[in-house]
Formats: structure tokens, C-alpha cells, sequence
């Protein structure tokens, strides 16, 4: 296999009767799939799409949005998926930086691509994936009237190394920025993610395909079970929303083996209520990335659930392909080696890594340093943005911006990012040291550590905290519990007890909308 479009052509001649997708009341074998990929390419063409287009889809998971990553690779167009969850103006800029002619749009998103159609001077085809809109082609129609024959692969000439998704990603600061993942970045990040779950998690029974919930959107790079489930001719169950409940209803109905979330959702998910109503034997992996997991919260999933945990730190510039894989038999809870809970793991198959310091010296194990990767996976750089590519693919590794070190036995170890570093009084300050403190706390639901401005200091340890239900705590006693434990200049100056705290759609939390309200009417922010 070598480019996205691969993915279902193969699974309908190796895998052709089994289930591919799951979603809602619809279920595809791997040659239904394939024949509907197949229509929606000729479709395109049929409209006007030539290799080298940008299509533009606004929409929630739903099983159309696999059908649209795999007929457009087949054909050369380019992928650029849309967060829901931005701002009209944010969406208007990133459809138009990232020279969309085409665009999809999704059930509930029709009235605010109307409102925003004005705006979208480069788009010249309008498709409603779900509902009818005028001036728009409907989606199911044009797949009736085209036809699922394979698309002439030789005509079209794809390469693994054409872009296939422009994925664009906010940062810490600035514009977003429109990562180019090409068929090779996906493609390896899928096959080393099917490799790591062939290998890690042998107790499928026999003739059993593996089987993934898929609930994170499928907008993000986190579609990698998508595509690991699907290379393995599995089947994948895709959740329309973010619902607790339900999630754990398709784990039980459709005996999922697999899910990938983001940390704090499985802290939403170990606090839920009767979960033992559920019937959740079926799951033999549950594997998460996009932040750090609090080791305290992470030991009580594992209690929970079982020890069958496995992380995967990456990111969007390495195309949802692991920089590291830290694995369930690691996820040792008592005992000395415990300490390792609060490690990424060690380098994946698919990855080189090494620790730099600001002249891009390597450092020796133990030294806290910027992580570099280098790998197949690695994006091709940042689209219309020279510059950010330059910096952030110096001397051929990708720079991540993360600050962390490797111990003697080849464990990483993330301390923070570079832009989330705290500098208090002449001090560094890693918020994530403070946050995992925090987390002891029993009444402590949720936090995050970021600079506040202090005339004195410049800038101060601020912590914002949720509490538990039902549960009180006092600024004063959440900073006497920080210094039984840390050194002082790491401990909080300032407490503030929130309702909720801001967290994007994957569920990471929002640290620069944090720091906003406290660095209002300043200049800039320092931290």
C-alpha cells in the first residue's frame, strides 16, 4: 500500500464481505465502501476536480467523511478538513489560505456556510453531504449517477509523496498553521500504528477481526485507528459526538476491541457514574495521546478498567504517527518502577528521536532539552509558510516545540512545551510538574498551570482548578500541599477555583485561552 486510496481498494479484494464501517443505522462491508469511494471520485471528476485541488469538509464524524479522505486520494485532490468548533471568521481564513475550490458541508453546518459563503471567493462547488440545500449538489445523488469502477491510478499518476491532507493546526500562538501530510507521512503512521496493535495486543481470538470505537473527530490526526483498523481488514465503529453513554453503548453492541481518547476524557469516563452496566469484555486495548495523563487519574483508570492501557505521543507534524509508544506492560501502578507512568515511552519503530539544547546541541541522557523526531511520518512542512518550516525542520528533524529528556533506559520523559515554560523570578517553571502535583490533591478534578503578570516577578505560577463534586478546598490549602512536595518557585502564587476549564475539541485543554484572561490589557504574554 502506498497511498490512502489503497486502503479501501485492498480491503475489497482481501477483506470484501466483512463489516468496514459502522455509523448509526449504516453498515459497509469493504466492497461496498470501496464501490461508494469509487463513485464519489468519478463524481468529482465529473464536477470539474483535477489532481492537485484543495476540497474543503465541514462536517462530524460520520462514515461520508471516510468515503471523501479515500475518493480523493485515489484522484490526487487534496484533503482540507475543517474544525467545527473555530470561529466563522477562523474557518473563512483557513478555506481561504488553504485554496479550497470545492467544499462539503455536513448536517447542523448548512446555515453557517451560507452565512459564510461571501466570504469563500475560491470556492466554485458547493456538495451537502446530507441535506438538501439549493445552489448545492447532493451528495447521494451524485454517487447514484457515477460509476464505481477503480479510477485509472495510472492516469492519475499519485505518488507517496503528493500531498493528500492539508491539516491545519492552531498552536500555542499566532495564525493557524496548515501542516502537509502527505500519502507517505499517512501511510506510515497507519501501518506502524497496525504494527504496534498486531504486536502488542496478540489475545484477539482467532478469525476475529480487530475492531476500534472511534470517537475523537475525525478532522484531527487522531483518524490513525481509521486506518490502522481498516489496513488490518477491521472494523470500525465511528461515534457521530462526544457522548459518554454512547460510547460506551457501541463498545458493548458492536464488541469493540479498541478506543483512542484523549486523557481527560478517560477522567471523564472513570468518574461516570454505573459503568458496570455496561458490558465492556470486548475491549483489550485502550490506548491515548494528545496530552499527558496525570499519573494519579491514570492509575485510577487502570483500576478501573483493567491494565490494558497503551500511550502514544505525537503530533500533528508527524501525522498522527507515534514519536514514542510507551505500552501496557509498562503501565506498571506500584512498585518502583511506577515512576514510569509519567513517561511517553520509548522511541516507536517508525521514529528517531533525540534531546537538543537552544543551539541544537545534543544533550546527554538525563538533560532536559527540546524533543527532535525524524521519520517517514514527518510532515512535508507548513503550507504557504516558509519560514515556520525552515525553524520548525531544522537540520532535517522536526523541532516539536516540547521540552522533555530521555533516562538511562531510553524512557522519554515531557516536561512541558516551550511556550508553556514559565519563567518567574530568573526561575523555569514547567507547568506540567506543578499540574501532576496538583492532581494528588483528592479534591482536585481538573487543573492547568499557566504565567499570570505580577509587577514584582514579572510573571507568576497562576493554577486553575476544578473541583470534584461535592468536594471544597482554599487557595491556601492547595498551595501548602503544593510545597510539601515541590520547591517553592514551582508552587502556585495564585489559585483560582473554576467551573470548567477550556478544552478543545479532542479535549486538550486550552492554556492560551487561560492565560488570556489573565493577560489582558498587557502588552503581550510572556509565558
Amino acid at each position: 500500500m502506498y497511498t490512502l486510496g489503497d486502503i479501501p481498494y485492498y480491503g475489497s479484494i482481501h477483506f470484501a464481505e466483512r463489516t468496514a464501517i459502522v455509523f448509526e443505522e449504516k453498515r459497509l462491508t469493504y466492497r461496498e465502501l470501496n464501490k461508494r469511494v469509487n463513485r464519489l471520485a468519478h463524481a468529482l471528476l465529473d464536477m470539474g476536480c483535477k489532481k492537485g485541488d484543495h476540497l474543503a469538509v465541514l462536517a462530524d464524524n460520520c462514515s461520508k467523511y471516510m468515503e471523501v479522505y479515500f475518493a480523493a486520494a485515489k484522484i490526487g485532490v487534496r484533503v482540507c478538513p475543517q474544525n467545527y468548533r473555530l470561529s466563522d471568521q477562523e474557518l473563512v481564513y483557513i478555506i481561504n489560505h488553504g485554496e479550497s475550490t470545492t467544499l462539503m458541508v455536513g448536517d447542523g453546518f448548512e446555515v453557517k456556510i451560507l452565512e459564510l459563503k461571501p466570504q469563500l471567493k475560491g470556492i466554485t462547488r458547493w456538495i451537502s453531504m446530507d441535506n438538501e440545500l439549493d445552489g448545492f449538489h447532493d451528495y447521494e445523488n451524485i454517487l447514484k449517477n457515477s460509476s464505481d469502477a477503480e479510477p485509472d491510478a495510472e492516469k492519475f499518476n499519485i505518488q507517496e509523496d503528493d500531498l493528500a491532507i492539508l491539516m491545519y493546526t492552531g498552536g500555542t500562538t499566532g495564525l493557524p498553521k496548515g501542516v502537509m501530510l502527505s500519502h507517505r507521512n499517512l501511510m506510515t503512521a497507519a501501518l506502524t500504528n497496525a504494527m504496534i496493535v498486531a504486536t502488542e495486543f496478540p489475545s484477539l481470538e482467532k478469525d476475529t477481526p480487530f475492531s476500534t470505537c472511534y470517537v475523537l473527530p475525525v478532522f484531527h490526526v487522531s483518524l490513525w485507528p481509521i486506518t490502522a483498523t481498516m489496513i488490518m481488514g477491521g472494523k470500525v465503529v465511528i461515534n457521530r459526538k462526544m457522548d459518554l453513554g454512547e460510547i460506551l453503548r457501541l463498545v458493548q453492541d458492536e464488541k469493540c476491541a479498541h478506543m483512542n481518547l484523549v486523557p481527560i476524557i478517560y477522567g471523564w469516563l472513570v468518574d461516570l457514574g454505573d459503568t458496570s452496566k455496561y458490558d465492556l469484555s470486548s475491549l483489550i486495548s485502550l490506548s491515548y495521546a494528545g496530552s499527558p495523563f496525570p499519573p494519579e487519574v491514570l492509575k485510577r483508570c487502570i483500576q478501573k478498567f483493567g491494565n490494558f492501557f497503551s500511550q502514544g505521543y505525537g503530533a500533528t507534524e508527524t501525522a498522527g504517527g507515534p514519536i514514542t509508544i510507551f505500552d501496557y506492560r509498562d503501565h506498571v501502578i506500584e512498585g518502583p518502577l511506577s515512576y514510569r507512568l509519567s513517561s511517553a515511552g520509548k522511541v516507536a519503530p517508525c521514529s528517531r528521536i533525540k534531546i537538543v539544547d537552544e543551539d541544537d546541541r545534543v544533550l546527554p541522557v538525563g538533560k532536559w532539552g527540546e524533543i527532535c523526531v525524524k521519520g517517514k511520518h514527518i510532515m512535508m512542512g507548513y503550507w504557504k509558510n516558509e519560514e515556520a518550516t525552515q525553524k520548525a525542520l531544522k537540520g532535517g528533524w522536526y523541532h516539536t516545540g516540547d521540552i522533555g529528556y530521555l533516562d538511562e533506559d531510553g524512557y522519554l520523559f515531557l516536561t512541558d512545551r516551550q511556550t508553556d515554560m514559565i519563567i518567574s523570578g530568573g526561575e523555569n517553571v514547567y507547568p506540567k510538574e506543578t499540574e501532576d502535583v496538583l492532581y494528588q490533591h483528592p479534591a482536585v478534578k481538573e487543573c492547568a498551570v499557566v504565567s499570570a503578570p505580577d509587577a514584582k516577578w514579572g510573571e507568576i505560577v497562576k493554577a486553575v482548578i476544578v473541583l470534584k463534586t461535592d468536594q471544597t478546598a482554599t487557595t491556601e490549602e492547595i498551595i501548602a500541599f503544593c510545597k510539601m512536595r515541590l520547591a517553592g518557585y514551582k508552587c502556585p502564587k495564585s489559585v483560582e477555583f473554576w467551573d470548567d476549564i477550556p478544552k478543545s475539541i479532542i479535549g486538550k485543554i486550552l492554556k492560551k485561552d487561560i492565560k488570556a484572561k489573565f493577560w489582558a490589557g498587557h502588552d503581550r504574554i510572556i509565558g
